[in-house]
């Protein structure tokens, strides 16, 4: 009988932990999964799937030691399923594509990367970020919105440390020239409004 009530003491533990991990998270993976999927009802859908996929795996006796890492994992593998749902895309093709190692360049160190994010109007950035390919704006929002490290983003979506940090960089020069482009052609429309007064 002893053995019965650890169980149940056990599973009790096991509920909180995650009802705390519900607490302390949910409003931090809906706003994650609001931005890369763009749609409110969807990226809801997608948050509730995560909790509850968390909870099957922890229900089958498998524990869980970091909860932010797992749930964002589960997440992310949500969020490329609903991709993969709209473009067929093979996240295989996308690295292929992407060359996996770039090597290593001393402008992708965190200090420069951290700098260049800097430069940016962070609200113009964010609206823009929808225009970047998945892959830029994914890791992009893990590391300035979740505020998650590049070895956690690494271990999130299981690629190396050097290909966040190349996806990064090149989502930040990114966005920067999609900036200078729209401030450019605004100062365009500016000066032709003044030439036909």
């Amino acid at each position: 009988m002893r053995g019965h009530t650890q169980t149940d003491d056990g599973m009790e533990s096991q509920e909180n932990r995650f009802l705390k991990a519900f607490e302390d998270y949910s409003d931090a993976l809906f706003r994650h999964a609001s931005i890369r999927i763009s749609d409110r009802e969807k990226a809801i859908d997608i948050v509730h799937d995560t909790f509850t996929k968390v909870w099957s795996y922890q229900r089958n006796g498998h524990q869980i030691d970091s909860y932010r890492s797992f749930l964002y994992k589960v997440l992310n593998n949500l969020i490329i399923d609903e991709y993969r749902k709209k473009k067929e895309m093979s996240l295989d093709s996308l690295l292929e594509a992407e060359g996996v190692d770039e090597g290593s360049f001393p402008e992708l160190s965190e200090s420069n990367t951290e700098a260049l994010a800097a430069t940016l109007d962070g609200k113009k950035a964010f609206e823009l970020l929808s225009e970047l390919p998945d892959e830029y704006s994914e890791v992009i929002v893990l590391r300035f919105v979740d505020g998650l490290g590049p070895q956690e983003i690494s271990d999130l979506l299981e690629i190396s440390e050097n290909v966040v940090s190349v996806r990064i960089h090149r989502g930040l020069k990114a966005l920067r020239a999609k900036m200078e482009a729209g401030e450019k052609l605004s100062e365009q429309n500016r000066l032709n409004k003044q030439t036909k007064k």
